[in-house]
């Protein structure tokens, strides 16, 4: 399933409840240190600034083409006017905050972050919320609530109206360290990992730690369900009803995650409020937030254009970022190739023998259309994508990269693998990849070939049978 497969027919209404800052970026170069200290001295070459916390959710929201009403509370002073003018497309309900608007100021040369530089940022005292800001949760389909700790979420008459409000429609908490725990009868809350363990104190790491900290929360919060997410990896989902499920992530080469959770759990209120269930509604944030990724971050959000629309395969993982760590680490990267259109043991005996002459696998898969030239119309009986998916079920496999050619020679030199395996009865030399494993220094290499097992030989057989 893909994001883009849960977009609603219609508009959506979506309520956006938290606290609003102003983020500022400041990009530049940097090829000396200060006279005054060894510190590097930023030559400025963009100052972006825009609405962040839950006026980065809205924004996200309302780029999507959705209905998009920020409840918030905003300083009286000029930063707070230059967020309204930022969100010219969000309706803003506010409220008096009563401190001056928290600016978050990052500074980054190239693509590497220097110093974030906060400003106003103290916990100001929790602030009142006024009637017209809860009365916009009746007239909405879903509501995110991104809590970034200034008290929006902890006020009690929000809260009151919040706990109602998700006996009627699906509301998404995304939670902060420093900020309340969600009310009861949320749908899905979004807490990462640390956030997790602020609020349970409990031990371990990754996916087992996760698990039990999701499932401890759903009991705590009283939450329909919780989503623990754990970066790349993906998530981990528990309900009071089917336990616990992991949703990976797509791999992607990513930058800046900033925005990454928020990008999530609008997703995720998109979806429930679209009518998908739980499960497949954290599918489709985690997915969205990948996507969101893929297309450049927070940085192509906001560029005048828009992000790129880059789909992100759910089953496919990114082999140049495998690549990129097993040669980090000084391992030998092996890559083999083939149609793989109905696994056998010769497949398996092949691929892990392929993967036991180096520190990873990538496959080169023939798409669809390259089985179809090779082998005829009626072929390949398999999908690439289930194709894919299978592939990376097998353990010895590490990435899968699918090519449109006859032949992979494109595709190898994009990652230049040090070996290239393939199962035979012919020698190296006349493979006719060995002439672009050359080009590096790459060397090829056959491996056992088990004679009476082929994809045609089990085709044949089941259309006999059937």
């Amino acid at each position: 399933m893909s994001a883009r497969s849960v977009q609603p027919a219609r508009t959506l209404r979506i309520a956006v409840v938290g606290d609003t800052l102003l983020d500022v970026d400041v990009s530049g170069t940097s090829e000396r240190l200060s006279p005054d200290a060894p510190v590097p001295v930023v030559d400025v070459t963009t100052d972006d600034r825009r609405a962040g916390g839950a006026g980065l959710v809205a924004t996200m929201l309302a780029r999507d083409g959705h209905d998009v009403t920020l409840v918030t509370v905003l300083g009286d002073d000029t930063r707070a006017q230059e967020i309204r003018d930022l969100l010219p497309d969000v309706t803003i309900v506010e409220g008096p905050s009563g401190a001056p608007t928290p600016v978050k100021t990052r500074v980054r040369v190239v693509d590497h972050a220097l110093v974030r530089i906060d400003e106003g940022c103290a916990t100001p005292p929790v602030p009142d919320v006024t009637d017209a800001m809860t009365a916009v949760l009746d007239t909405v389909d879903a509501v995110v609530v991104a809590d970034y700790g200034r008290g929006v979420a902890s006020a009690e008459a929000m809260r009151t109206a919040l706990t109602a409000t998700a006996s009627r429609i699906p509301v998404v908490w995304d939670p902060h360290p420093k900020g309340a725990a969600p009310v009861r009868g949320v749908a899905v809350a979004t807490p990462n990992a640390s956030e997790a363990r602020r609020f349970t104190d409990l031990p371990g790491e990754g996916v087992p730690f996760a698990t039990v900290a999701a499932a401890t929360l759903v009991e705590r919060w009283g939450a329909g369900a919780v989503a623990v997410t754990l970066g790349d990896r993906g998530a981990i989902v528990a309900d009071d009803r089917s336990g616990s499920r992991f949703v990976p992530a797509p791999s992607v080469t990513a930058g800046d995650p900033c925005g990454a959770g928020d990008r999530l759990a609008a997703g995720v209120a998109v979806a429930l409020a679209s009518g998908l269930d739980v499960a497949d509604a954290v599918t489709a944030g985690v997915e969205a937030a990948s996507e969101y990724l893929a297309a450049g971050g927070v940085t192509a959000l906001f560029a005048d254009a828009g992000p790129a629309p880059i789909a992100v395969p759910g089953a496919d993982r990114d082999a140049l970022r495998v690549v990129h760590d097993v040669r980090s680490a000084g391992g030998t990267v092996v890559a083999t190739g083939g149609c793989f259109d109905l696994l056998h043991a010769g497949h398996a005996r092949t691929l892990s023998a392929a993967r036991a002459l180096g520190d990873c696998l990538v496959v080169c898969l023939n798409s669809d259309d390259s089985v179809r030239a090779l082998k005829g119309p009626d072929r390949p009986i398999m999908t690439q994508d289930d194709r894919v998916e299978l592939l990376l079920a097998l353990d010895c496999v590490d990435a899968v990269v699918v090519f449109d050619e006859q032949t992979p020679d494109e595709a190898l030199r994009r990652f230049r693998p040090d070996v290239w395996a393939k199962g035979g009865d012919y020698t190296a030399a006349e493979l006719p990849e060995s002439a672009t494993l050359a080009e590096w220094g790459g060397r090829v290499v056959t491996v056992p070939f088990h004679p009476g097992r082929s994809t045609t030989r089990l085709a044949a057989a089941l259309e006999h049978v059937g």
